[in-house]
């Protein structure tokens, strides 16, 4: 599969979209940003537009664009809490590089 979750990303998106009571699915995309090129981008997704593509992962609808899809096919999508930190974490394969602040990456 092109795209995967760990068991606490796929708990938390589901957690958000039953709060949300609405919604196709999460996008996750890419913007220009940062020192290093790219950020990712997450978002909901309430209709879909014609370049993206769908990819159901345990009952998560996961919306990639066409475009951003090259640079994110065999990404990881986390979850994860560390101290009183907490966010989603990209365990992306195609990155070559991340800044320091860990905001944006090159592939």
């Amino acid at each position: 599969m092109a795209i995967t979750m760990t068991p606490a990303a796929v708990d938390r998106v589901k957690s958000f979209m039953a709060n949300r009571g609405k919604g196709l699915g999460l996008r996750l995309g890419l913007r220009t940003s940062g020192c290093s090129g790219m950020a990712y981008v997450l978002e909901f997704v309430d209709t879909l537009n014609d370049d993206d593509e769908v990819y159901e992962v345990e009952g998560v609808n996961i919306i990639i664009d066409a475009k951003s899809f090259i640079y994110l096919q065999g990404i990881e999508l986390d979850f994860v809490k560390e101290g009183l930190n907490e966010g989603f974490q990209f365990n992306n394969p195609n990155a070559k590089g991340e800044c320091g602040c860990g905001e944006s990456f090159t592939v």
